[in-house]
C-alpha cells in the first residue's frame, strides 16, 4: 500500500489503504456517470445499485460505494472504461480506520531550497519524468508538477524518491478529499439584544454599540467559499465589490455555478452568499453584516480539499489587498449526535502546499502586516485539535455558541480554539442540549428562489426568512461564527490599520466575555476548550484596537536608484526621535525582475552600538518586485532594537548576487514605535 510524506524527510509518513467498496470514476465531459436525463448510460449500471459518497463537480469525479457481493469491483471498472465518456475508474484509496476516501491526481507539489534557481529545480523535475504545469507564487521555489497519464499509483513512488534528494523541502501527491462547508435587522439577534418570536435574546457579540465608532470602511475581507451572489441587494454599494475570483476556474466570475439545474436547501453553492453577508452585508434592506463599511473580495472556490487551486487562492487574496480572509470550511466533520463515529478521532494534515499558501498570506499580506485568517472550527463535536487547517497556530479558530450563551451542541473544541462567535444550534435529549430560542443567523441568502430559503410557500407564510427569498433565518455552524469574527477584525482594522495580523489574534484575546463561566471549564490562562478564551466583544476589540495605536515617528524617502546586476547599492535615512523604540519596523520598495538574486541589510547608526540585521536574504525564488514592511513578527532579529536608542542615520544596503536581472530601489522609510510610558 502507498506511503505519503506531508512533511520533510526526516517527518514519519503514513499508509493510505485500498477500499473494499469504492469506486472512482473521472468522466470527459464532467457529467455524472449516471447521467443528467431520465435515461440512464449503459455505463451506469456499474454503480447503479452504489451510493454517491463523494462529488467533485469541477474536476468530473464521483466516488460510489458499491455492494462487495454483488460484483467484483474488476467487473465494475471494465463496464465503467468501455463508455467513451469515461476517463478512469479505478480503486479508491482510504484512511485506515475511518474509510474516508482520499482521491489522488498524477499531480505533485515539490518545494525546493531556496539555493537553487529555476533551471535546476526544472532539471530535477524533468530527471523524475516529470513535468512542469507552473512555478506557485506562494513559496519560493515552489512547483506544481505532472507525471505521464496513467502513472497511478506510481505518483507515491515518485513522490518518495524526489523527498530523498537533499534538494527537496517538500513533495507529496496532490491529495484531493471531500471539502465540507461548516454551515449546519430585528431578527439579527447576534449583532444586539432583540426580541426573535415574542421571545427576547440578550446573547449578542455586542456589535451594535461597536458600530457607533467604526463600520469597517477601508477594509477589504475576502471570503474564500462556494460562489457568492455579487448581484444580491446587499452587496451594490460603491466600491464594495473587490477582485472577485472562481478560484477553481481561473477567472474572474465568483458567482454559484451549481452542477445541477435545481439547487436545493443542500447546495453547496449556497454557502458562500450566506458567510459573506454575515461578514460584510451593506445593511441596506434586510440583513447587516458585522462590518457593512467594509469591502468584499468574493472568491469562489469548488475544488477539492487541498487542492492547489486552494493554495493559489491564498496568494490571489494576499496579492489583490485583502486585509482579512475567511474560511468556512475544512476537513469533513463526524456526526456531532454519534458520540462513537470513529472519524472524531482521525488527524486530518495541513498539507506543505496549502501551509506555504497561509504562510505567504501571512508573511506578504498588507504590505507585510500580514493578512487576518480566520478559520472555522468545525462542527462534529470533536476536537479542532486533529484539524490541521483550524489548529494551524497562525489562524484564528473560531467555535460556535448559541443564543443562551451556551456552547452549540455541535460546535468542535479543543487547545487550538481560540474564541467563540453566535450563531445557531440544536436540541438535544441525549446530549443534554436543550432546544434553541431561535432558529439561527439571519443572513443574506441567494437571490431567485435558489438559495436556503424559497421564499414565500402556497400557504402564505415564509418559515426560512424573508418572503422575497433574499434572506435565510436559520444559517449556522462554525459557518457563520467564522466570517463574524473576520468582520469584528474589519472593524479592528478599519480604526487602527497599523495592526500586524498577530496583533489583532492577541487583542481579541483580551475582547473575549467569559460566557457559561461553570460549562466552560476556564483554565488559569483563562482558556477553555469550548470557548476559547470566550465570546469575542466587538466593542471592546475596537476600543482596544483603537487604544493600540503607539506613538509612531515614520520617515520616509524617495530614492529611485538603479540596482545593476551583481552590483550593490546604499541608501542613508535619519531616525530622528531619541526616545527608545518599542519596536522599529523598515519600509523597502523596489522593482526587481527576480528577488531571490537580492539580500537586503539594515545597518544602523554606528554610535548606537547596534547589531546590522538582514532583512532579505535571497528569498522569494523568480517573484518580480518587493514591497514589504518588516518589523519583529515576519523579521524576528529586529528585535535586537525594542527598548533600545535608534536616532541616528541608517544605512540601506541592496546587494545583487546572481547574474541577469537588475532593478531599482524606489522607496525606503524607517519607522519608531516609541516606548512611551505614562
Amino acid at each position: 500500500m502507498p506511503y505519503v510524506s506531508l512533511g520533510k524527510q526526516d517527518e514519519p509518513a503514513f499508509e493510505l489503504v485500498e477500499s473494499r467498496d469504492l469506486i472512482a470514476v473521472r468522466t470527459r465531459s464532467h457529467r455524472s456517470v449516471r447521467g443528467a436525463g431520465p435515461v440512464s448510460p449503459p455505463a451506469a449500471a456499474a454503480v447503479q445499485d452504489g451510493n454517491l459518497v463523494a462529488n467533485f463537480p469541477e474536476a468530473g469525479v464521483e466516488v460510489y460505494q458499491v455492494p462487495a457481493s454483488a460484483q467484483s469491483l474488476d467487473n465494475r471498472k471494465q463496464t465503467l472504461r468501455v463508455s467513451p465518456d469515461v476517463q478512469f475508474a479505478g480503486s479508491v484509496l482510504v484512511y485506515p480506520g475511518t474509510q474516508e476516501p482520499v482521491l489522488y491526481t498524477e499531480n505533485f507539489y515539490i518545494r525546493f531550497r531556496e539555493e537553487l534557481d529555476t533551471d535546476d529545480c526544472e532539471a530535477i523535475i524533468r530527471q523524475a519524468g516529470l513535468t512542469v504545469k507552473r512555478e506557485l507564487g506562494f513559496a519560493t521555489n515552489a512547483y506544481f508538477a505532472a507525471a505521464p497519464e496513467g502513472t497511478g499509483q506510481q505518483v507515491f513512488t515518485i513522490s518518495q524518491d524526489l523527498l530523498q534528494r537533499d534538494e527537496v523541502i517538500y513533495c507529496h501527491p496532490e491529495l484531493v478529499q471531500q471539502r465540507s462547508y461548516k454551515a449546519i435587522f430585528p431578527e439579527q439577534w447576534h449583532l444586539k439584544p432583540t426580541t426573535v418570536g415574542g421571545v427576547a435574546i440578550n446573547a449578542h457579540a455586542n456589535v451594535e454599540a461597536a458600530h457607533a465608532i467604526t463600520r469597517g470602511s477601508g477594509v477589504t475581507i475576502a471570503v474564500i467559499d462556494s460562489g457568492i451572489d455579487i448581484d444580491h441587494p446587499e452587496f451594490q454599494s460603491s466600491g464594495k465589490i473587490v477582485a472577485p475570483r472562481d478560484t477553481t476556474l481561473r477567472i474572474d466570475n465568483p458567482r454559484p455555478k451549481d452542477p445541477f439545474p435545481f439547487p436545493s436547501r443542500r447546495s453547496s453553492e449556497n454557502h458562500g452568499t450566506a458567510c459573506a453577508g454575515v461578514a460584510c452585508a451593506d445593511g441596506q434592506e434586510g440583513a447587516s453584516g458585522v462590518a457593512p463599511q467594509a469591502k468584499l473580495m468574493p472568491m469562489r472556490l469548488a475544488s477539492g480539499l487541498s487542492s492547489m487551486q486552494e493554495a493559489e487562492a491564498f496568494r490571489w487574496a494576499a496579492d489583490n489587498g485583502a486585509d482579512i480572509i475567511s474560511c468556512s470550511w475544512g476537513p469533513p466533520d463526524g456526526d456531532w449526535w454519534n458520540l462513537d463515529d470513529p472519524r472524531h478521532n482521525r488527524v486530518i494534515p495541513l498539507l506543505p502546499s496549502s501551509r506555504d499558501a497561509i504562510d505567504y498570506a501571512i508573511t506578504n499580506g498588507r504590505g507585510g502586516k500580514g493578512c487576518v485568517i480566520c478559520w472555522a472550527a468545525g462542527n462534529g463535536n470533536e476536537s479542532a485539535d486533529n484539524d490541521g487547517y483550524a489548529s494551524y497556530e497562525k489562524v484564528i479558530a473560531v467555535a460556535a455558541c448559541n443564543d443562551r450563551s451556551k456552547r452549540s451542541v455541535y460546535s468542535d473544541f479543543g487547545k487550538a480554539v481560540w474564541c467563540t462567535f453566535p450563531s445557531n444550534d440544536f436540541g438535544s435529549p441525549p446530549l443534554g442540549q436543550p432546544e434553541p430560542l431561535t432558529p439561527g443567523i439571519w443572513t443574506t441568502d441567494r437571490q431567485d428562489r435558489f438559495g436556503y430559503n424559497p421564499g414565500l410557500q402556497s400557504n402564505g407564510t415564509s418559515p426560512f426568512g424573508s418572503p422575497d427569498g433574499h434572506y435565510t433565518n436559520d444559517f449556522g455552524g462554525t459557518s457563520s461564527a467564522c466570517p463574524g469574527v473576520a468582520g469584528v477584525a474589519a472593524l479592528m482594522l478599519a480604526v487602527n490599520p497599523d495592526l500586524r495580523w498577530n496583533e489583532v489574534k492577541d487583542l481579541m484575546k483580551q475582547s473575549c466575555d467569559r460566557i457559561d463561566p461553570q460549562g466552560g471549564q476556564y483554565d488559569v490562562d483563562g482558556h477553555s476548550e469550548f470557548y476559547g478564551y470566550g465570546r469575542l466583544n466587538a466593542e471592546t476589540a475596537v476600543k482596544l484596537a483603537k487604544d493600540e495605536i503607539i506613538p509612531l515617528v515614520i520617515v520616509n524617502k524617495l530614492v529611485n536608484r538603479f540596482i545593476p546586476d551583481l552590483g550593490t547599492v546604499e541608501e542613508t535615512i535619519e531616525a530622528t526621535e531619541s526616545i527608545p523604540v518599542s519596536k522599529l519596523a523598515i519600509y523597502v520598495k523596489l522593482e526587481h525582475t527576480y528577488i531571490g538574486d537580492l539580500v537586503i541589510t539594515a545597518i544602523p547608526p554606528v554610535e548606537r552600538g547596534l547589531e546590522t540585521v538582514v532583512l532579505h536574504n535571497r528569498s522569494g525564488g523568480n517573484r518580480d518586485n518587493l514591497e514589504k514592511l518588516f518589523d519583529p513578527s515576519n523579521t524576528p532579529k529586529l528585535a535586537v532594537y525594542s527598548g533600545k536608542q535608534c536616532h541616528g542615520r541608517w544605512t540601506l544596503r541592496v546587494e545583487d548576487n546572481a547574474v541577469e536581472d537588475a532593478g531599482t530601489l524606489i522607496q525606503i522609510s524607517i519607522q519608531q514605535f516609541l516606548a512611551v510610558t505614562d
